[in-house]
């Protein structure tokens, strides 16, 4: 699953790697602020790039919700939602049967772009946090879907079944976030694909020698330490932790 994120690009970097604006009527300051841990279950504004705006940087509550809601309800809708992850996942075998993804699935597909992702690895009992990122440091692209709830955007991240990479990662829940080639974000966000399209997309696996993890700071776990700080992209090495 992909619950924590990183993003440390300025907007303008963005608006650069991938041929879009942020919305004219949208503050962009906050988001030129460098995130080195977004916690999910805060539910926090993230940006993104949606299939009905390619071209449009939008910012978006992380936590897929209804469309029958209201904005003054996603608070609490969140409270409840948190024995089903938050909203923050989506499972892609469930794409095109789940009451809320299936209706997304074909018309309100996005890119989530992040810097960096934190998976958990189990070792004798414990929880020792990995961090994935491209080695040159690049934007990653992660498959998404949204929706609009009143005056609202909000979003999920696709999952899938892990990878080798990230089975001796994640080796509990044996789960990845769907990350896209760059020359396939494109045509992730394209209105003409049906469900073999959005399938064979979500099927490419991204290549893995272009990844690097490794193991951080277990604060990242600790609710009482604000870790979204940037000692916690340093790397913390543990005796019998690897892959």
């Amino acid at each position: 699953m992909c619950f924590h994120t990183s993003q440390t690009k300025k907007v303008t970097q963005l608006e650069k790697r991938f041929k879009a604006a942020i919305t004219k009527k949208v503050d962009s300051k906050p988001f030129d602020t460098p995130r080195y841990h977004i916690n999910g279950f805060s539910h926090p504004k993230m940006l993104l790039i949606p299939q009905e705006g390619p071209t449009v940087l939008a910012p978006a509550i992380w936590g897929i919700a209804p469309e029958n809601k209201k904005p003054e309800e996603l608070q609490e809708y969140y409270k409840e939602a948190v024995r089903f992850g938050g909203g923050l996942n989506a499972q892609s075998e469930k794409l095109f049967d789940h009451f809320i993804y299936k209706k997304a699935a074909l018309t309100r597909r996005c890119l989530v772009p992040v810097t960096g992702f934190f998976e958990p690895h189990e070792f004798k009992g414990k929880k020792y946090p990995f961090h994935i990122k491209q080695k040159d440091d690049d934007i990653l692209s992660l498959a998404g879907l949204y929706t609009i709830v009143g005056n609202q955007v909000t979003f999920t991240i696709l999952t899938k079944i892990a990878s080798p990479l990230f089975a001796k990662i994640h080796n509990k829940k044996n789960r990845q976030p769907i990350i896209l080639q760059q020359e396939h974000e494109q045509a992730w966000l394209k209105n003409y694909l049906n469900k073999s399209d959005v399938e064979e997309l979500i099927h490419t696996q991204y290549p893995e020698d272009n990844l690097s993890a490794y193991t951080i700071s277990r604060e990242l776990f600790s609710p009482q330490i604000n870790s979204d700080e940037p000692y916690i992209l340093d790397e913390i090495k543990y005796e019998g932790v690897e892959v």
